[in-house]
C-alpha cells in the first residue's frame, strides 16, 4: 500500500462520513437556528426549548432520509469490500 493509496482511502471515507451526516446536521443547525432566534424575539431561556425541537428534528430527519443514508453507505462499504484485493500489506 502506497501513502497515496492510503490517503485516498481516508479521503473516501471522509466524503462518505461528510455526505452520509450532512442532512441530520443540517436538519439539526437550521431548527437550532429558528429556535434561537424565537427564544432571542421573545426573551425566553429555557434550556429544554433549545434540545427537544432538536431531537425531534433530527428523528424526523433520520426517518426521511434514513433510506438514502443506508444506500449511501452500503455502497461505500460495497466499493471498500469489492477492492479488498488491492489492500496487500507488504512487510
Amino acid at each position: 500500500m502506497t501513502q497515496e493509496f492510503v490517503i485516498q482511502l481516508g479521503r473516501e471515507a471522509l466524503w462518505a462520513i461528510l455526505l452520509v451526516s450532512a442532512p441530520l446536521l443540517g436538519g439539526a443547525l437550521l431548527v437550532g437556528l429558528t429556535v434561537s432566534i424565537f427564544q432571542a424575539t421573545t426573551q425566553i431561556q429555557e434550556a429544554t426549548l433549545a434540545f427537544i425541537p432538536k431531537i425531534i428534528a433530527v428523528l424526523v430527519i433520520m426517518l426521511l432520509f434514513g433510506p438514502w443514508m443506508l444506500q449511501a453507505m452500503l455502497q461505500y462499504v460495497g466499493a471498500l469490500f469489492g477492492d479488498l484485493h488491492y489492500y496487500t500489506f507488504i512487510r
